[in-house]
């Protein structure tokens, strides 16, 4: 059974702890959907599962896709959109920093090797299988959103045992998101600890007082 670190919530920030699968969508076609206020980069866009065993709201689910984005000359990370289960992370991701994240049933299964992640609402499945070694991993990232007064960059920092995954992701063919199904290179964290820092609105902005 994993072991779940002491969860801290300190100077605004998240600590969580659980496991996370990230696929790499090396050419996506679609349309993106990143705020006008920012600048969609080139580059491959990600798929997210994860399952948080702890945070400050609890364990909960989350599935996201994530794209390369700029505010001027500043590069990052945006969600552009984000399905979790738990209605207190849902408010937490969007009043602290601008994550779109919408409340849904998403449901994880686990057999060996393979696991998927399940959005029922939305029909959309990531499921991936392990493969090679498990070695240790850290991964600083900055992400760039768009609060309702602001746009803010958040930093933050992954650490865990990972090892390489293969993911298929799938979604009915009507969808938004259908220009990413496909099978896709990743990998997958177990024992990870994920930090959310703060957001701060880039210099010359300001929260909006309306």
């Amino acid at each position: 059974m994993m072991a779940s670190p002491r969860v801290r919530h300190d100077c605004g920030g998240w600590t969580l702890a659980g496991e996370v699968m990230v696929g790499v969508v090396r050419c996506p076609h679609g349309p993106s959907a990143v705020p006008p206020t920012l600048r969609r980069l080139p580059g491959p866009q990600l798929i997210v599962a994860a399952r948080y065993t702890s945070s400050p709201v609890g364990p909960y689910l989350e599935m996201a896709v994530v794209e390369p984005a700029r505010f001027g000359s500043r590069p990052g990370m945006c969600a552009t959109t984000m399905v979790v289960d738990s209605a207190e992370s849902r408010a937490a991701g969007r009043g602290k920093w601008g994550f779109p994240k919408e409340l849904g049933t998403l449901n994880w299964f686990m057999a060996g090797k393979e696991r998927s992640l399940r959005w029922e609402e939305r029909g959309a499945v990531i499921r991936w299988t392990t493969r090679g070694p498990l070695l240790p991993a850290i991964l600083p990232f900055v992400c760039l959103q768009q609060r309702a007064d602001v746009p803010l960059r958040i930093p933050g920092l992954a650490r865990g045992s990972a090892r390489l995954a293969s993911v298929e992701f799938d979604v009915p063919a009507k969808d938004d998101l259908s220009y990413l199904t496909g099978r896709h290179l990743g990998a997958h964290a177990s024992g990870a600890s994920l930090r959310i820092g703060e957001g701060r609105p880039p210099p010359g902005f300001a929260p909006s007082s309306e």
